[in-house]
Parts: structure tokens; sequence; C-alpha cells
């Protein structure tokens, strides 16, 4: 990973004056305006480094010289080298996103990046849990943290929430009445996910009997706290889930697969798709549309297993 950082480093510090500050332009404005995570902008911008290093080995010495050709050589090459076709997908996709800001800004006179087409990637199915899973892992708590814990679990499995999400939450997004919590996404977009009845529950002995004891004054409004009274972080979310996971006797399972579980068994329940879609945050209905594949799945196993005639 470091190599690679390098890697990019150099090739950056290399490129033409004109391009060098674009891709800086490029790497703030995602960072800044579109609110990006920061391993999002170092991916893209890691990306774009590397087109552009492909771009001025074909004589282009300002985004203005770039046009389709090159940027299908350059991922052209990049399949020549082997790369997964994932990897492939995101390149096109940070592209595509640069040539359209780059448009956007007159550093260019067209988007010559909207007709590069991405590479299919494949895509597993997600890891699901089943609906008595869920539920025994949800009630399981082993640490002294246990009713921070079993509140963590069942906000994970009620909203379907990301990790980041939950641990950003401030107790003034929580609507204890309506039984809502406001959730910031991705590009800060802000959504409404409600709970039910057993993580309303959760939640009230977390509030009432267990922050207090951790609160600090430095503790702020953060909803969950750690054991010194900071906000709660995404690797100890992660620890509190494996460790549920382990103690309910179930296979590793991520606050990621929490958020599958939860997706699956909505469709699994009758939900409409674009409503899960809304709930989980997803941009597309296409990042939805694998849970679909996944109830599928699971029907057609069950399938095989009870029908006499499978």
């Amino acid at each position: 990973m470091e190599q690679d950082r390098s890697t990019t480093r150099a090739a950056h510090e290399a490129l033409p004056p004109a391009l060098r500050q674009a891709v800086d332009d490029f790497g703030l404005h995602l960072a800044r305006i579109e609110n990006r995570s920061a391993h999002t902008v170092r991916a893209y911008v890691g990306d774009v480094v590397s087109l552009l290093d492909h771009a001025a080995a074909a004589g282009c010495a300002s985004p203005g010289d770039l046009d389709i050709a090159v940027l299908r050589g350059w991922l052209a090459r990049r399949m020549a080298e082997g790369a997964a076709r994932t990897s492939q997908a995101r390149r096109a996709a940070a592209a595509r996103t640069f040539t359209a800001w780059a448009h956007r800004t007159g550093l260019c006179a067209a988007d010559v990046g909207a007709p590069l087409a991405s590479p299919r990637a494949h895509r597993d199915l997600p890891s699901v849990l089943r609906a008595d899973q869920a539920a025994e892992l949800v009630v399981t708590t082993a640490d002294l943290h246990s009713v921070r814990d079993r509140a963590v679990l069942e906000l994970l499995y009620a909203t379907g929430v990301r990790v980041s999400e939950l641990c950003g939450l401030d107790i003034t997004d929580v609507d204890e009445a309506r039984r809502v919590v406001r959730v910031f996404g991705k590009g800060a977009k802000e959504r409404a996910v409600p709970y039910g009845v057993p993580a309303q529950r959760a939640l009230d002995d977390w509030l009432r009997h267990g922050r207090p004891k951790l609160v600090r004054p430095g503790s702020g409004d953060a909803l969950f706290l750690g054991a010194r009274g900071g906000r709660l972080q995404q690797t100890a979310v992660r620890r509190i889930v494996d460790a549920a996971a382990r103690a309910a006797g179930l296979p590793h399972t991520s606050p990621h697969d929490l958020r599958h579980s939860a997706a699956t068994h909505l469709l699994d329940g009758g939900a409409d798709l674009r409503a899960v879609q809304e709930l989980l945050g997803h941009a597309s209905l296409s990042s939805t549309q694998i849970y679909t594949h996944v109830s599928s799945e699971r029907l057609r196993e069950a399938f095989k297993q009870a029908h006499p005639r499978a």
C-alpha cells in the first residue's frame, strides 16, 4: 500500500503543471464540496493521477487535451496489466467524475468521459443472517458495556444504517416520540429512518442508565460513547458485532452484514424496493436490487430442501 502511494506521488509530481493543478483542485472539490470520505478521495485522486500520467505520455498537456480515445486507452492498458473488473469499474467511474467536473469548471470544452462505459463487475451475493439468527445476535451481550452494546446491535439491525452513520449519531438525531432517527449518509445527505419497539427499549435503557455512567466533559452530544467517554469508534462497533455473533454461535458477522440482513428481511416481509432504497440511503436503485437476488436465492434453496419434487 505504501509503495502504491509512493508511486502515485511520483507520478503526480511528474505531471505537466496544468494537469497537476487540475487533479489537486479535483481532490479538494471531492473533499470539501461533495464531502466524500477520505478513502474515496484518495482512491479517485489516485485513479485520476494514473489517467493523467497516461494522457501526458500520449501528448496531453492540459485537461482540454483529453478525449475518449485517451480514456479508453488508459483503461485498456490497465486491463492488459491484469486489473480486476471491479478495479476497472472504479477507474471508469473516477474518470467520468473527473471529466464531468472539468467540463463544469471550464477546463474541458465537453465532457469527454460521458460515453465511457464501465466493465460490469461481478457481484457476490452479500452475507445475510436468517431472521432467527439476527434476533439471537441482537439480544446477546457479553461484556461490561452490555447496555450500550444491546442498543448498538438493536439499532444497527432495526435501521440498516452504515457503521459510520451509527457512530456519527447525536442524541438530538433520535426522535423517541416518533421512533425515527435522523441519519447523515454519503455526501452528507440526510434521511429519516424508523426503528421498532425493541430498539426503542434498548435505546431508552442506554440513555437513562448506560450513557450517564460514561459521560465526560468532552463527550458532547454523541449518542454512543466509548469506555473513555469519547464518541464510539467504528472499530469498536465491529468488535461488538463480532463478539455478539461469536457468543451466539454464529459465523463471523460485521455491521454491514446486519445492514444486508435488515434489507433482505424487509423485502422478505413485503417491503417495497424503493422504500428499502430510501431507508438504506442508496443513490441508485440498482444498489438495492442485489437484495432481491438474495431473497430469490434463499427461496430457491428453501424449495430444494423442502419440496418433494425439487
